[in-house]
């Protein structure tokens, strides 16, 4: 069955629902194509490659189609290969052949994978081109190394999303995934609430942040428009605490930090689209007290409303809403507190894949600290084991607290 038939299988029934399906599969499907024609293309010839050999092993690095690439394969080599997306990025990601693997990398390379890696050719949002460039690369290391006994996809926060994606999508090369503190499911979820939220900040706080529609192009969340908000924050505790209630979060720091970071994110997306793709004209807003609905009334009185640009959510759908067929073993593993991917985002994804009847496919784990991707190696390693057990005949991952 291809991506793009036979929506009867999701029990969904009437027109909106109907509709609904086969806009999720017309997604599936475009990323898919698009991934075919890299894999085709000229992605396979690499350009200014190096190889740099030490006594822990061999680094390469070079360019695919524009995209910085590295690949690591250690010494003692178990000829199995983990794929590597790496997480959201303000500006370009670099590789540097005689620099160590990072710390979000060294788990593999310590259990003797190879280690793959695309910088993708672009920053920020880069569903459309990570995808794609990321499996030319894995084509470009099974035609020069070999084909492996074992791939796994792995990635950190925007990669987390990109390993469901692949396993959605391609899942015939891989026998598992592990999402680290992954946005998964529908872009246009995490997305839409953050943009809820900062129409929300300038109710509270008019004149901090810069115009929402459209971001203007030179804004950079830097680390004074962070202090700036929090000195609003603290000048205005009555609103910051409806604020924080509203996002679900635990500090006016986390607050602070956050609402740059969204306006960052949103502008890169009304740029990526050409429009603005966000709509918050039938949102209701609710959960500013826990004690009176008044505040929430009053919010959704004075916030101000915006209609999206029909191609800019067009594109906002496509690059990514999932359609649930997960179709390798994947955990996901978040921390219990997440200011930037809260777990509901994840509970979201959970529903698509239970909807689409790969339920089996997914377990959620949790460790308990705060921040994003806040795990320690050990903890990262672990739950690559839990899943290379999984994926080799072992029992499925209990889902919940990762056990050791």
């Amino acid at each position: 069955m291809s991506e793009c038939e036979d929506a009867r299988r999701y029990g969904v029934t009437g027109a909106r629902g109907l509709a609904l399906v086969l806009a999720r599969m017309m997604c599936a499907c475009a990323l898919a194509t698009g991934m075919r024609a890299a894999a085709v293309g000229p992605g396979l010839k690499p350009k200014d490659a190096h190889v740099l050999r030490s006594p822990v092993g061999m680094t390469e690095v070079g360019l695919l189609d524009g995209a910085a690439y590295r690949i690591d394969i250690p010494k003692e080599w178990n000829h199995s290969l983990v794929v590597f997306y790496h997480g959201y990025a303000r500006s370009p990601v670099t590789f540097h052949i005689a620099e160590a693997l990072k710390r979000e990398q060294m788990p593999f390379f310590e259990r003797h994978y190879a280690v793959v890696q695309s910088a993708y050719s672009e920053a920020g949002w880069a569903l459309q081109q990570a995808y794609p460039e990321t499996e030319a690369l894995r084509r470009y290391f099974v035609k020069k190394y070999g084909t492996p006994t074992g791939t796994y996809a792995v990635g950190r926060s925007m990669g987390g999303d990109l390993v469901a994606i692949t396993l959605e999508l391609n899942p015939k090369p891989y026998v598992g995934g592990l999402d680290l503190c992954g946005s998964v499911g529908p872009t246009y979820q995490a997305f839409d609430r953050r943009f809820d939220l900062r129409a929300a900040f300038d109710v509270y706080f008019p004149g901090v942040m810069p115009p929402l529609v459209p971001v203007p192009e030179n804004f950079e969340d830097t680390l004074q428009d962070r202090e700036r908000v929090l000195a609003a924050l603290k000048a205005n505790p009555t609103n910051a605490a409806l604020m924080r209630n509203l996002a679900g979060l635990h500090s006016d720091r986390d607050l602070a930090n956050d609402i740059p970071y969204w306006t960052f994110d949103i502008g890169d997306m009304q740029r990526r689209s050409g429009g603005n793709p966000f709509d918050n004209r039938n949102f209701v807003y609710g959960g500013t007290s826990p004690d009176s609905s008044a505040s929430d009334f009053a919010l959704n009185e004075a916030v101000k409303r915006y209609a999206a640009t029909a191609h800019a959510k067009d594109y906002l759908l496509r690059h990514y809403t999932p359609s649930g067929r997960l179709g390798r073993p994947m955990v996901a593993l978040h921390t219990i507190y997440d200011p930037v991917v809260q777990l509901g985002q994840v509970s979201l994804y959970d529903n698509e894949v239970q909807a689409a009847g790969a339920g089996e496919n997914l377990v959620q784990q949790v460790v308990d600290r705060e921040g994003h991707c806040n795990f320690t190696q050990k903890e990262v390693g672990d739950a690559f084991d839990e899943v290379v057990r999984w994926t080799h005949g072992g029992a499925r991952p209990v889902a919940g607290v990762l056990k050791e």
